[in-house]
């Protein structure tokens, strides 16, 4: 099993490439199977998630070419299983994605129960509710969904809880129903207006992405694309948080700070410097000492639960007290004890994370318990003194495009091995 030992104590300098979001290519790939159309992607991060819903595009019987790096050209016309089987989605919760479109195109679809990250429960019951408003006549065998329906009728769905994947999901199947389908209280996420653009591209016809009522107009069928994804805002976040902790100054190139504007609006109350020189490019730099100050994550555009853990660590030496409240997810601050096997103070209170600042950490051996808490821990160890080791950086590779290389281009002593 890889992990990463790491050297702290040294800023991060330099200029760091951020790919694109891998939250938003997963949904995107998953609508590729509407349409018998060639569906070209551009801007793919190369990390495992991706690479899982490759194999499972490919084991549904897509023809899958990879012409050049971070480009992925899916062809869905011949599609001979209508099954995402535990054994391939069992890591990716993601693969409940191509239950819609399956549905939608094929009217059968078969996707095991998801896994994915440790996180607490996130169920996909409103998915399920919302396919049957359209028509889909749903049970589960063995562990398995089952759907089936002729073809889908529009209708207006109102999701009880804001589900991102959910929305995404419903957004598929209803581009393929006859009628209309409305989505009240959907998510305004980023990638969910990544996914619409994509979809529009192939002829559908779908508004209001992006805010929390999205119509969506059937069409008969949809044809091949060309889409470029957007940048990952999480890993912009991430290396905000590196250099601030460490002390460094970075130029984070290719990201979109509008996307992003909750946790760079924190970041800076709490003292950290950033600027924008243009749309697509942020400054960031250690402004003197780091103030303590309170978030609360919340559904976009709040300030996003992927950014609590690196909000927590950069929280460890900010003068002061913050507390930290987890609103989306209940068992969200596994790596609070991991950060304070490094001399972090942490209490735990139910939700809330109460985080004494000021000290400073040391490095130790840590493990991650899922993608975000290994970040997090990642980057502690480069602000931390002495050597830390991060046991299951398999987390980190779900959505991280080569980490430990962007850091060492930018001065950050880290290395992978292997035991």
């Amino acid at each position: 099993m890889d992990k990463f030992r790491i050297v702290g104590g040294r800023p991060l300098e330099g200029r760091v490439q951020i790919s694109g979001a891998k939250n938003s290519a997963l949904p995107c790939l998953a609508a590729a199977l509407l349409s018998s159309g060639t569906v070209t992607f551009h801007n793919l991060p190369y990390v495992r998630d991706i690479i899982t819903m490759r194999r499972l595009l490919e084991d549904l019987g897509c023809g899958v070419l990879m012409p050049e790096q971070a480009t992925l050209k899916v062809t869905a016309s011949n599609i001979e299983f209508f099954e995402a089987p535990y054994e391939l989605v069992k890591s990716m919760r993601a693969s409940v994605l191509a239950l819609g479109p399956l549905l939608a195109r094929f009217g059968e679809a078969r996707v095991s129960l998801p896994g994915g990250c440790a996180i607490g429960q996130r169920p996909v019951d409103l998915h399920l509710r919302a396919l049957e408003v359209l028509g889909a006549v749903i049970s589960l065998e063995n562990g398995t969904i089952v759907a089936r329906a002729g073809r889908l009728k529009g209708a207006n769905v109102f999701f009880p809880k804001i589900t991102v994947t959910g929305t995404e999901n419903l957004m598929m199947a209803a581009s393929l129903a006859e009628g209309v389908t409305v989505l009240d209280n959907a998510a305004r996420e980023p990638e969910i207006e990544d996914l619409a653009e994509l979809l529009n591209k192939m002829g559908a016809r779908v508004t209001g992405a992006g805010t929390s009522t999205i119509r969506i107009e059937g069409v008969e069928k949809l044809g091949g694309a060309g889409h470029t994804i957007i940048p990952d805002r999480i890993e912009t976040g991430t290396f905000l948080a590196a250099a601030a902790l460490t002390g460094g100054e970075l130029e984070l190139c290719n990201c979109r700070p509008d996307h992003l504007g909750s946790v760079i609006a924190h970041m800076r109350q709490a003292g950290v410097h950033i600027e924008q020189p243009n749309q697509f490019t942020l400054n960031v730099h250690a402004n003197g000492g780091l103030k303590a100050l309170d978030i609360v994550t919340q559904e976009y555009p709040g300030f996003p639960t992927d950014m609590q853990a690196q909000y927590m660590a950069l929280m460890t030496r900010a003068e002061g007290t913050s507390v930290i409240t987890e609103n989306i997810f209940e068992n969200r601050f596994m790596h609070a004890s991991e950060l304070a096997r490094m001399g972090a103070r942490i209490h735990i209170q139910g939700k809330q994370a109460i985080v004494e600042g000021g000290g400073r950490m040391t490095g130790a051996k840590v493990q991650a318990s899922d993608l975000r808490a290994s970040a997090s821990l990642v980057v502690a160890g480069l602000a931390a003194d002495g050597e830390t080791i991060v046991d299951r950086v398999y987390h980190i590779d779900r959505g991280y495009e080569k980490i430990e290389e962007k850091l060492r281009s930018v001065g950050g002593q880290i290395e992978r091995f292997r035991e």
